[in-house]
C-alpha cells in the first residue's frame, strides 16, 4: 500500500472513530455544544444542562448532569444540593442515503479505487431496498433546576444528594477510570 493511501485510511478511520464517540464531560462551548452548561438563578439557585451526541446514552447523560451539579456545588462553597425539577429529553431523527453502507466505490478497471465485490459497489446493487438505508438517531439532553445548601443533606428528601459523595460515585462513569498510580 502506497503512502498516500495509508494516510488516507488512517484518516478514514480516525474520523470514523471520532463519530463514534460519546460525548466527553466538558462544557458545552466547546466543540458543538455537546457536553454541560449552567445559569445562575439566584444565589444558591441553578439550571443545568448536559447534552450529548448521538453516541451518547440516556444514563450517560443523567450521570453527568448530576456530577456537574455536585461538582457546581463544591465550587460554590455547599455540602449538597436538591434536585428541585428535573427532565430528560430525546430527540429522534431519521437520516437516509441512497449510498452503499460500508464497500466504497468500485469502477471496473479504474485505478484508485478500492475493489470491493461487485455486488456491493455503485452500480452493482442488489436493487430496492438494498440500495438505501435509514438510520435512527437519538441525542439526549437533560435539565435540572437544583438548588444548593451547606451542612449535611436531609435525610428525609430523596430529592437531596450529598456532592462529595455524588462525585465519588459517579467519577468513574463520567470521566472514565482513574489511571493507576494516580
Amino acid at each position: 500500500m502506497t503512502k498516500i493511501k495509508h494516510a488516507f485510511a488512517v484518516c478514514a478511520l480516525l474520523a470514523l472513530a471520532a463519530c463514534a464517540t460519546a460525548t466527553p464531560y466538558q462544557p458545552a462551548a466547546t466543540g458543538k455544544g455537546y457536553g454541560f452548561s449552567e445559569q445562575k438563578i439566584e444565589e444558591n439557585r441553578y439550571r443545568i444542562t448536559f447534552r450529548g451526541n448521538s453516541s451518547t446514552t440516556r444514563e450517560m447523560v443523567e450521570n453527568s448532569l448530576l456530577y456537574r451539579a455536585a461538582e457546581l456545588s463544591i465550587i460554590n462553597g455547599y455540602d449538597h444540593f436538591i434536585m428541585v425539577e428535573n427532565d430528560t429529553e430525546a430527540k429522534t431523527t431519521y437520516s437516509t442515503t441512497t449510498e452503499p453502507a460500508f464497500f466504497g466505490r468500485y469502477a471496473y478497471g479504474y485505478p484508485g479505487y478500492y475493489y470491493a465485490f461487485p455486488y456491493y459497489a455503485y452500480g452493482w446493487g442488489w436493487g430496492a431496498p438494498y440500495d438505501s438505508y435509514t438510520r435512527e438517531i437519538t441525542r439526549y439532553s437533560a435539565v435540572a433546576f437544583v438548588t444548593m445548601h451547606k451542612g449535611a443533606k436531609p435525610s428525609d428528601n430523596p430529592q437531596a444528594f450529598d456532592a462529595r459523595e455524588v462525585m465519588e460515585n459517579l467519577r468513574p462513569l463520567v470521566l472514565g477510570p482513574v489511571p493507576a498510580g494516580s
